[in-house]
């Protein structure tokens, strides 16, 4: 195992896969200067501009000619630089990259990763800032995964390059430079739908992804010192979703917190929290609760944008109060 950031995790995962197979290539703005986060540094070096491709600003056009490419067989990784500005790309993502399969009868297939930076970030306002991840969890025919860490990043990243289905990969921006193992083999993949246990408990399950997760792994450490144990779930993909292991950690818990950084309206842990009461309801011992953002915009100013997170002491009260029975 080596320490490394998540941005080098991903970065690195890419280029072992573009050595794998010439089929994989990169397109978006400002690659050639190593994208705007860095996380392509160095590759335009090594794969040349045919492989490394610089875009105009127009994610339309951008996500137009990597569906088309990849019909033809070829295996793009889009850049859509925010997850923000992808919505302007929607129509080709949502009504042709989803759907082609399914539309020509298994005769098509587009295996791009479309990889979406999300989240708050050093006051990035309204328009740079959004986890918008239940959005493509919603359309049939995308994969979505949302990786917390380092390890995990790599991983699915692989994983999605390999895949022959569409998949939106969001990697939060708060993430870049967090530091962590990372396996030596270059063909380590993170199979869709399987979820990590971050820590064991027994008195309440909280379940987040993404940069979330760490959040929650800190409202956890600071119950444990009041004598309760938080099972904390990292989802890594919100489609497809490992209910199985979020069914066997409520067994045990009895118990059940949903917490993300997204508007908690219409976000995806209404989807975890609906499963769970529904199909699960006989091992509740306590009504199901989840935690998200107000439904307002993000602020620029560093107090307003922190009216709206989802912080750990929020996490551990709501999590207290639901083993108190309050």
């Amino acid at each position: 195992m080596a320490q490394m950031s998540y941005l080098d995790a991903v970065r690195t995962a890419l280029a072992q896969e573009m050595r794998r197979d010439p089929a994989v290539w990169a397109v978006g703005e400002d690659l050639g200067r190593g994208g705007v986060f860095g996380q392509y540094r160095g590759l335009v070096e090594e794969f040349g501009p045919a492989r490394i491709c610089d875009a105009p600003i127009s994610e339309a056009a951008i996500l137009g000619v990597a569906v088309g490419a990849a019909m033809l067989g070829t295996r793009p990784v889009v850049e859509m630089r925010f997850a923000d500005f992808a919505l302007c790309a929607m129509d080709e993502l949502v009504n042709q990259a989803a759907k082609a399969r399914f539309m020509f009868g298994g005769q098509a297939r587009v295996p791009i990763v479309v990889r979406e930076p999300i989240g708050m970030w050093r006051s990035s306002a309204a328009q740079h800032s959004q986890s918008l991840e239940a959005w493509y969890a919603h359309v049939p025919g995308l994969i979505v995964a949302c990786p917390a860490t380092p390890a995990d990043a790599a991983g699915l990243l692989r994983t999605a390059i390999r895949s022959d289905d569409p998949v939106v990969f969001m990697e939060h921006k708060n993430l870049w430079g967090l530091e962590g193992e990372m396996p030596d083999d270059p063909d380590h993949c993170i199979k869709f739908g399987a979820a990590r246990r971050v820590r064991a408990g027994r008195d309440v399950t909280i379940v987040s992804w993404s940069a979330q997760v760490h959040v929650c792994a800190a409202a956890a450490e600071t119950l444990a010192a009041e004598g309760i144990a938080a099972e904390v779930i990292d989802l890594r993909t919100l489609w497809p979703w490992d209910r199985a292991a979020v069914f066997a950690s409520v067994g045990r818990t009895g118990r059940l917190l949903v917490a993300h950084e997204a508007v908690a309206v219409g976000g995806f842990g209404a989807e975890v929290a609906a499963t769970v009461a529904e199909q699960r309801a006989a091992a509740l011992r306590a009504p199901v609760r989840r935690l998200g953002a107000p439904r307002a915009l993000i602020g620029y100013a560093p107090p307003v944008e922190d009216a709206v997170r989802v912080t750990a002491p929020m996490i551990a009260a709501a999590a207290r109060a639901m083993v108190a029975g309050q």
